[in-house]
């Protein structure tokens, strides 16, 4: 009990690789106690130690209590020894059990062709995952043909795969690598466009014939097809911690794989496990991929508190030739992130130049015009983001933007009002957009009409200072003082700075116009 109150306490402190040490012991020590193996099997999983995640599962196994992704780690282990009869009988678990029941075909096609077989990998239409299947079956479709030797067959699949995840690096170099290996260099080389920096060295190796590869195994296949789960699962912030061990399962089946670790590297990053992030760039050597795992890296050494040398890297990468625009992005962030705003505008404006005479993606008129708004050069903002707001007329982040940093500096108040409803037809549900809107009336004098729509704002955001502040300032307004105090209250229990020295002098003194939120 020691050894796991000490677990408990490293796990906590978010030390994971202390952590998972200690539930190693304590489970060792007593290896009957389910709740020792249930904590051991997520530490395992998320610290990449496959022993004690293996030893966890079967625990966890025996007592009924096996999570659904346990299974997909039993499978990886059976790919891996090449248990075909285990593997079949897991994934049928596995469609029995639901979750993750859409990606058996796919399976089913690599333990075929392991057994020597060849079944074609196809979706029932029928089916009522069949949409969210056919996101992952093109590219096992190519896969599958390129390890037939079959290059025709291969690219119709291939293309379908690069359509559906167009800025796909990772993917991209992947089959690369396949195609280069197999002597068809022009459809390699097709893959990786040109003056950029993510595949220089790729493109060189390839066109001096320096690529060899095998075949993939099954259960190669099978991590490529957890790595795209976890990059998927892992987009939205509640799915990062099921995306994070997915993606070490990834890299149990394939440990030699540098992709697999870079998207663990980036899951652990947004998990708040940066040090292990960090640890994870370090295992992809220079070569194909580390350009583009020094830019997780960078991510992973401002989450660690590491920001001069994130800023560092930043800069190094973003100097390089060819550096395509994420890099701008990259470092632009940063600098905003330490208020160097006229340095930001300068990096998105780079980011922005990478597209020549063609119009560059409205978000990047949005992050030049909110590093300008924030440095107070609003004159140049506003140009910027009217720019934006022209290129994307329907986009509710920039509509609200746009108008509420007008409504904030009462220009053109009418006009802006008009933009933040057009925003909040766009998207209703966003507390942001709504609390722009309630704000917009309060500011043009309609008080009986911002009201409600801050009422509202407030529901779906209730810990938000500026929505609080906001609606305790038309409460008041609108003579409903009592409630008014609440709304302050609620404001200043994150406030910080000048904010909550303006909301605790309106709690006590009342509305004055002195304290009116800006």
């Amino acid at each position: 009990m020691h050894t796991y109150a000490q677990a408990r306490l490293a796990d906590s402190d978010g030390a994971l690789a202390l952590a998972v040490t200690h539930y190693g012991e304590a489970l060792a020590r007593d290896p009957d106690r389910v709740e020792i193996a249930q904590r051991a099997y997520v530490q395992a999983l998320e610290s990449g130690d496959k022993a004690l995640a293996l030893q966890s599962a079967a625990l966890l196994d025996q007592a009924g209590l096996l999570p659904r992704d346990g299974t997909l780690l039993r499978i990886g282990e059976a790919l891996e020894q090449r248990n075909w009869i285990a593997a079949n009988t897991l994934v049928d678990r596995m469609e029995q059990e639901g979750n993750f029941a859409f990606i058996g075909p796919i399976l089913r096609s690599w333990i075929a062709a392991g057994e020597g077989q060849k079944i074609t990998l196809a979706i029932d239409p029928q089916d009522r995952f069949a949409a969210l299947a056919q996101r992952y079956v093109d590219e096992h479709q190519a896969l599958l043909a390129l390890n037939e030797g079959d290059i025709e067959g291969t690219i119709a699949p291939l293309r379908r795969a690069i359509t559906i995840r167009p800025a796909d690096a990772l993917l991209r170099l992947s089959f690369a690598t396949q195609l280069a290996a197999r002597k068809a260099k022009a459809e390699a080389l097709l893959l990786l466009p040109p003056n950029d920096a993510h595949f220089a060295r790729a493109r060189t190796d390839i066109a001096r014939r320096r690529v060899k590869a095998s075949p993939l195994t099954p259960a190669q296949g099978y991590a490529r097809l957890l790595a795209r789960l976890a990059t998927d699962i892992g987009s939205d912030r509640d799915g990062v911690g099921l995306a994070l061990r997915l993606a070490r399962i990834a890299t149990f089946a394939d440990p030699g794989s540098f992709e697999h670790r870079i998207v663990a590297a980036r899951l652990l990053t947004v998990a708040g496990f940066a040090a292990a992030a960090l640890a994870e760039t370090d295992k992809v050597p220079p070569g194909w991929y580390s350009a583009i795992a020094q830019a997780e890296r960078v991510d992973a050494l401002a989450a660690d508190g590491q920001m001069d040398a994130a800023l560092a890297l930043a800069r190094t990468l973003a100097a390089e030739p060819d550096a395509e625009p994420e890099r701008h992005v990259r470092l632009g962030r940063l600098l905003a992130e330490r208020r160097d705003f006229d340095g930001a505008a300068a990096a998105f404006r780079a980011a922005q130049a990478r597209f020549g005479d063609a119009d560059p993606p409205w978000s990047l008129l949005l992050f030049e015009g909110s590093a300008l708004e924030q440095g107070k050069r609003w004159d140049e903002a506003r140009a910027v983001l009217e720019r934006a707001a022209a290129l994307a007329p329907n986009e509710p982040v920039i509509l609200n933007y746009l108008g509420y940093a007008q409504i904030e500096r009462r220009q053109n108040v009418e006009a802006a009002l008009d933009l933040l409803k057009k925003a909040s037809a766009l998207k209703p549900q966003d507390p942001s957009i709504t609390d722009s809107l309630g704000w917009a009336h309060y500011v043009t004098g309609n008080v009986k009409a911002a009201v409600p729509v801050l009422e509202r704002a407030a529901a779906g955001a209730p810990s938000d200072v500026t929505i609080n502040e906001h609606l305790g300032d038309a409460l008041w307004t609108a003579g409903r003082r009592y409630e008014a105090r609440y709304a302050w209250a609620a404001a200043s229990v994150y406030a910080e700075g000048d904010v909550a020295a303006r909301i605790a002098a309106k709690a006590k003194e009342g509305l004055k116009p002195e304290y009116a939120a800006p």
